[in-house]
């Protein structure tokens, strides 16, 4: 990573979001690892929006996804495609929004204290699965249509530039 981000403690969501897309080139480099980028984009979603309790990717071998690089509480290591938010929004390759966990049928509670979650598929250039990424808060409702947002405009550029770079 060739820089650090730091907000003013006054700085909205909306501009914490866009100077990071803004920024992302600079941010994530080609030349580094894709697993340290990855990483990298945990450790800065987690420590730049207070409302993010746990945030993480769960990478797609062909049969499952299982735990890459996170921040937060301990994690499930495996999610089955098609069970709970993880595994729904890799199976539909489409962004998932949970206001509230415990009405989102088959919710798989990795950390009792989630309350709302959002997660992201990431796709090869192909457009097959290369996994999800996935916040979650303690809050109800903490992710919004604006959320999704910039989080799909970040995993575009991982998926446009850097999912074939070196793991």
């Amino acid at each position: 990573m060739s820089e650090n981000l730091l907000f003013p403690a006054t700085a909205s969501e909306e501009e914490k979001f866009t100077e990071i897309v803004k920024r992302v080139e600079h941010i994530f480099l080609k030349s580094d690892y894709l697993l340290s980028n990855l990483a990298n984009l945990t450790s800065l979603l987690k420590y730049s929006f207070e409302k993010i309790s746990w945030v993480g990717f769960y990478l797609y071998n062909g049969k499952v996804l299982y735990l890459g690089p996170f921040q937060g509480k301990i994690a499930c290591t495996t999610i089955l495609v098609g069970k709970g938010v993880c595994g729904t929004a890799a199976e539909k390759l489409e962004t998932v929004i949970v206001p509230d966990v415990d009405k989102f049928p088959g919710h798989i509670a990795c950390d009792p204290e989630t309350r709302s979650e959002i997660v992201v598929p990431v796709k090869t250039p192909d457009g097959t699965l290369f996994g999800v990424l996935d916040l979650d808060s303690r809050e109800y409702s903490a992710f919004s249509e604006r959320d999704k947002n910039h989080l799909e405009k970040l995993i575009k550029y991982f998926e446009d530039n850097l999912i074939n770079s070196r793991i």
